[in-house]
């Protein structure tokens, strides 16, 4: 969203020249926790972002390798599944993606996915469902508590899965993944908390592009234009940085009585400014190649470069600003909501280019690598400014330092299949 208009933030024409793993986003998108709890009806609240640029999520620091033929799809011995005959529809061009048409065998682990998981994220999308899939939510709902079988039976007979290449025919691309960063943070600032969080300013429509990063920080009338804009005050600039690349955080805050909360910031908009990688500076400055994930990597040159921190940080002049979001316990089991304007579901939710797959679409996601073996179900509810093309995905890990450490991990090849409504 993500953060979204996610803007995507989730989300990131990644650049290929770096060399640190990205930023996870925070959930420290931890190891992909699958919730099984069904939505219930609740109010969407759309982003302030629908007329923004999504978040930039770091890129990953080099292209995949390709995807090992066991991931490859592969028709199943048995022929098709009970339903699935007959002549298959011809290709069709979605804006900047080809979609071709597929047997449901061809679509890897499709039989062995624990689709309950999955149907969470399927009824968030009803609540804001695009015209295609709107008929069929009511089915969705009632098939939420089916047996998986069931479920998949529902799939092959109302369903038809496409392949989705680029327009030139490549149909392996790029697998990253962003999540929800925790972060302690103060509603006042002193005793340590000195870096602002801010709501957008009045004035953003009134230059395009607003301030730089370096700006805001030096020139007094973008001061001036923030005053009394603050939502809170974080400690570590880096850490507040990291925020602003996933687009929507979890704060542990301090109210100004003393007592403690857990809000929620999500993406509002950014300065329209470009995205600069902080890892490819470091790589300028001959940091070199690190392997650690980029918040513990960034942190530890800060630690030992202090009196560069700030021209590290302006070295990226896009700046993005948020809105405080309350946290039920029903919000707090699902991620921020995305691009589409739902909340996301740990695992099960991708950010994608909407010009190649629209918002609310079923996936069949295919991806093997360091950080996981996937073949699953998954939903297209966000975007980011970094997530372009045909074949392309941020995955989204979910919430918390866990999540974070998974996602710094993501950058393996990348399959996804589109699952049309018939």
């Amino acid at each position: 969203m993500n953060t979204s208009s996610s803007n995507a933030p989730r989300a990131s024409s990644k650049s290929r020249a770096m060399t640190f793993p990205w930023i996870a986003n925070t959930v420290s998108r931890e190891p992909v926790r699958f919730r099984s709890i069904i939505a219930t009806a609740a109010a969407i609240i759309m982003l302030l972002a629908s007329c923004a640029s999504p978040p930039y999520r770091t890129p990953p620091p080099s292209s995949p390798s390709p995807m090992p033929p066991a991931a490859a799809p592969a028709t199943s011995a048995a022929g098709p599944r009970p339903g699935d005959t007959g002549a298959l529809p011809e290709p069709m061009v979605q804006g900047k993606s080809r979609w071709v048409a597929v047997r449901w065998a061809d679509l890897p682990g499709f039989d062995e996915d624990a689709l309950f998981e999955a149907w969470n994220a399927w009824l968030k999308s009803c609540e804001r469902p695009g015209p295609a899939f709107a008929p069929l939510c009511g089915e969705v709902r009632r098939l939420s508590i089916a047996r998986a079988e069931d479920q998949r039976a529902w799939m092959v007979a109302r369903l038809q899965p496409y392949r989705v290449e680029t327009l030139q025919g490549g149909a392996e691309g790029l697998l990253t993944s962003y999540y929800e960063p925790v972060l302690k943070a103060s509603r006042q600032p002193g005793s340590g908390y000195e870096v602002p969080l801010y709501r957008v300013p009045a004035s953003l429509g009134s230059r395009k592009p607003w301030f730089s990063r370096h700006e805001i920080d030096t020139l007094p009338e973008a001061r001036v234009a923030l005053r009394g804009r603050e939502i809170a005050w974080l400690a570590d600039p880096i850490e507040a940085m990291s925020l602003h690349i996933q687009g929507s955080g979890r704060l542990n805050i301090t109210e100004a009585d003393g007592s403690q909360r857990v809000v929620r910031v999500a993406y509002a908009g950014s300065n329209e400014q470009p995205f600069r990688s902080v890892t490819q500076w470091l790589q300028d400055q001959g940091e070199g190649r690190m392997t650690a994930p980029w918040m513990e990597s960034t942190k530890a040159w800060a630690a030992r470069n202090p009196q560069r921190v700030q021209q590290m940080l302006w070295s990226n002049p896009r700046y993005t600003f948020f809105q405080e979001q309350p946290l039920s316990d029903l919000d707090a089991a699902f991620g921020p909501k995305g691009a589409q304007g739902v909340a996301l579901t740990a695992g099960r939710s991708i950010a994608v280019d909407p010009g190649s797959i629209p918002y609310g679409t079923p996936v069949w996601l295919a991806s093997r690598g360091s950080a996981a073996q996937l073949q699953k179900l998954v939903f297209a509810q966000d975007t980011g400014s970094a997530i372009v093309g045909a074949v392309r995905a941020d995955y989204f890990a979910g919430t918390g330092a866990e999540a974070g450490e998974l996602a710094a991990r993501f950058n393996q090849p990348l399959r996804l299949w589109v699952l049309w409504p018939k």
